[in-house]
């Protein structure tokens, strides 16, 4: 989610630094993140489709099975942070073929769990996996490619993401209809097994010459934009991980629709998601204030007036079309707001912005449980639309693009 280097000024001289075309390898290498980013993002989300399943096979309410996602965001906030710290120097390709396997390890505890505390002992891995992922992964496009073709890498990388969310959610809730929720998980850990080995097989060398500090972490706190952005990402990944940790109990049990139809619902969600990713790059490169604005709006809406529909099933299709469209455009664009309040800054802003990210998504999953068991499933969507529009209101009151003043980061 940020370049590699935190001292922009300097890069590494990297062997893909050359101003000629990148070699098929390279691209191959590239390929083999966005496969990473795949897996994680697929294994993240993959209970969202699973959570009726799950919590009556180990005995708990669907708002306590939701801690299948709050509790890898809380780790990941600590990943995101840590492990490049932890890292030093070492060679970045061996981090990210670790975080794999920790993946590998994470999706098979969970699908040959016995119990939910052994679950969430799996679950917790994943955290590290995600958090260290984006924070060390995120930005590798641009080493493995010559300058030229940095930013196409990272789109390519970031594709991950998108694919993961139009193919991976529904996927794994099909196939838990199909052969069971631990059979899903068991796809997962075999993924993330083909992306550790596509890494080791097709990935160079990636020696680091300037290592993250713990100092670096608190100068984003001086910037004042970032400062905003910091409370846009809060409040726009509670609402939305609020509200779409429970979007398939409230269309089994409230909307009343067949497991089948979730998935094709969910499916259409994740195509919308990917439509609005490209309609969020148009929308940033033209107003970053404007796109994170509509954004806020359109998610909160959508998710807000959701529950007054019932079993409305045109009208439950077409809000999650709205809702996925402003899901997809999200990411870029608290991400390109980040960016842009500390250029100089992009590793160490990089990390706490994932961290934000992380955590803002295991609170929102967190206070959607809670109002899910205390008032209903429909409440998840309505709490999770208000915290969306809250930040949109945000950004309209004290978001205006200013020239930022940057401060040097040693």
């Amino acid at each position: 989610m940020q370049s590699n280097s935190s001292a922009a000024a300097a890069p590494e001289a990297d062997p893909a630094a050359s101003p000629e075309a990148p070699t098929g390898s390279a691209w191959l290498a590239v390929a083999s993140v966005a496969l990473g980013a795949f897996a994680l993002v697929t294994t993240e989300f993959l209970p969202v489709g699973l959570l009726p399943s799950i919590a009556a096979e180990l005995h708990v309410t669907e708002g306590v099975a939701g801690m299948m996602v709050t509790i890898p965001g809380l780790v990941a906030t600590v990943a995101a942070l840590a492990v490049p710290l932890a890292a030093g120097k070492s060679d970045r390709r061996y981090v990210i073929i670790g975080l794999m396997a920790l993946l590998a390890i994470s999706n098979g505890i969970v699908a040959l769990s016995s119990s939910f505390a052994l679950t969430l002992f799996g679950r917790a891995l994943l955290g590290i996996g995600v958090g260290g992922f984006w924070a060390v992964g995120g930005g590798l496009g641009p080493r493995l490619v010559p300058a030229r073709w940095a930013a196409r890498a990272t789109s390519l990388i970031f594709a991950g993401i998108s694919l993961g969310t139009v193919a991976g959610v529904p996927a794994g809730a099909l196939i838990g209809e199909l052969v069971g929720w631990r059979v899903a998980f068991g796809a997962g850990a075999v993924l993330a097994v083909i992306g550790a080995a596509a890494m080791l097989a097709l990935m160079p060398a990636l020696p680091t010459a300037v290592a993250m500090k713990a100092r670096d972490l608190p100068q984003l706190l001086l910037i004042k934009k970032a400062r905003l952005g910091m409370l846009a990402t809060a409040l726009i990944f509670i609402g939305q991980f609020s509200a779409y940790t429970y979007i398939t109990p409230f269309l089994a049990q409230v909307a009343g629709l067949s497991a089948k139809t979730i998935s094709a619902l969910l499916l259409t969600y994740g195509a919308a998601g990917f439509v609005g990713n490209i309609i969020g790059g148009w929308a940033v490169a033209r107003s970053v204030r404007g796109s994170l604005i509509a954004t806020g709006l359109v998610l909160g809406l959508s998710s807000l007036v959701m529950p007054l529909f019932g079993a409305n099933m045109a009208a439950i299709t077409a809000l999650m079309v709205i809702w996925g469209l402003a899901f997809g455009s999200m990411p870029i664009s608290v991400q390109t707001w980040m960016f842009q309040a500390a250029p100089h800054a992009m590793e160490s802003g990089g990390a706490v912005f994932v961290a934000t990210a992380q955590i803002s998504l295991a609170t929102g999953a967190l206070v959607g449980g809670v109002s899910v068991d205390h008032l209903g499933i429909p409440s998840a969507l309505v709490v999770g639309g208000l915290f969306a529009i809250a930040m949109a209101l945000l950004i309209w009151r004290h978001g205006h693009d200013r020239p930022a003043r940057l401060h040097a980061v040693d």
